[in-house]
């Protein structure tokens, strides 16, 4: 009796117009809306910048729930693992900048995120064709302490609470540089394996 054929598998095909990349790209039309808001109300009134923070906050949980989605029904695409960090960044990084143009966080600050943000967008990028940088638990860590941060300065919140928000930032601040670095060795340690 001859051995049976092994069925042929064919790779599944996900279409780009799924609820996660959708869900990234209406992240990334919420950054101009986000940013024509909260250029109107110059930070300091009081209902525009509840809205500001609120359309922050909205634009940032659709993050999670695009990467929940894209994982739990295996819709992931290569323009999602494209998109999805750029449009993290481009809201994070509008977010950080309006807030030190408009005095409410000192410019090092934003300087020394943005630069890890982009350094570790590129450093994934350099090693690609050996391996996947994968978020690890100190990422995601990061990105909740900088959306709580960057909310608590977009709030108006009275004082003395506001005295939060340095703290929180303080907190973000620390850990973005801790997991650029732990990303940094990550890198070399994919690139010399290879």
């Amino acid at each position: 009796m001859a051995d049976e054929p092994a069925p042929v598998v064919t790779p599944r095909v996900v279409s780009l117009y799924n609820p996660a990349n959708i869900l990234t790209v209406v992240r990334i039309i919420l950054v101009p809306v986000f940013v024509a808001i909260a250029v109107a109300s110059g930070l300091t009134g009081t209902g525009q910048r509840i809205a500001a923070c609120l359309v922050f906050c909205v634009a940032s949980a659709t993050d999670y729930v695009d990467g929940w989605i894209a994982r739990k029904w295996s819709m992931v695409t290569s323009f999602g693992k494209i998109a999805d960090p750029i449009a993290d960044k481009a809201l994070t990084g509008t977010a950080l900048v309006l807030l030190s143009a408009y005095d409410r966080l000192p410019w090092w600050v934003t300087v020394v995120i943005l630069a890890r943000e982009w350094g570790v967008t590129a450093l994934r990028f350099w090693v690609i064709r050996f391996g996947v940088i994968a978020a690890s638990r100190g990422g995601k860590l990061k990105t909740v302490l900088q959306i709580g941060a960057i909310a608590w300065y977009l709030w108006p919140v009275p004082h003395p609470a506001d005295v939060v928000g340095p703290w929180l930032m303080g907190a973000a601040l620390v850990v973005t540089v801790v997991t650029g670095g732990d990303y940094v060795l990550q890198a070399l340690r994919l690139r010399r394996g290879n």
